[in-house]
């Protein structure tokens, strides 16, 4: 589902006209808040969903523009009951593109040097992202906080051993 169409079904939900979400959702290029993510996974969609080509103005500067040159190729899969799961994006391989977004954003491209460079001298069209490892567990596991699947504690005093 695109960001664009996911706006759309959010500005129609009842929730939204209702104001009964906490960040009601205006116009496009609103930032989803997670009650936004768990109404379309939970009550719209009611499955996981893939949503995909976000504001460019929202996402970080190294996220590849899209031909439009308002989106870029991003995108979050969202689960029921957890929300954002995934993360990803393509990156941004354009040196000029690049440099561009860089001094939009107001991002001091001399902070950004050595990443420029690796851009600069070439380099391949690529993509990463990132998994919520103890949201996977939960997911898998069925527990309703995170907080008992995380692996380590990460409190003082807080470990049995």
């Amino acid at each position: 589902v695109t960001y664009s169409d996911a706006i759309t079904i959010l500005r129609n939900s009842k929730p939204n006209k209702k104001k009964k979400f906490q960040f009601p959702i205006d116009e496009w290029g609103a930032d989803l808040q997670s009650e936004h993510e768990r109404y379309l996974v939970e009550k719209h969609f009611k499955c996981p969903v893939i949503l995909f080509d976000y504001p460019a103005n929202i996402k970080a500067f190294y996220m590849r523009l899209n031909d439009d040159g308002k989106t870029v190729r991003a995108l979050d899969v969202l689960f029921p009951g957890i929300g954002e799961i995934v993360g990803g994006s393509q990156r941004e391989e354009r040196y000029e593109v690049l440099k561009e977004k860089i001094k939009t954003m107001g991002i001091d491209e001399k902070e950004l040097w050595w990443y420029l460079d690796l851009r600069k001298f070439g380099t391949a069209v690529h993509s990463g992202f990132g998994l919520g490892f103890e949201r996977l567990v939960q997911f898998t596991t069925g527990m309703g906080n995170i907080r008992d699947v995380i692996p380590y504690p990460r409190t003082p005093q807080n470990a049995e051993f």
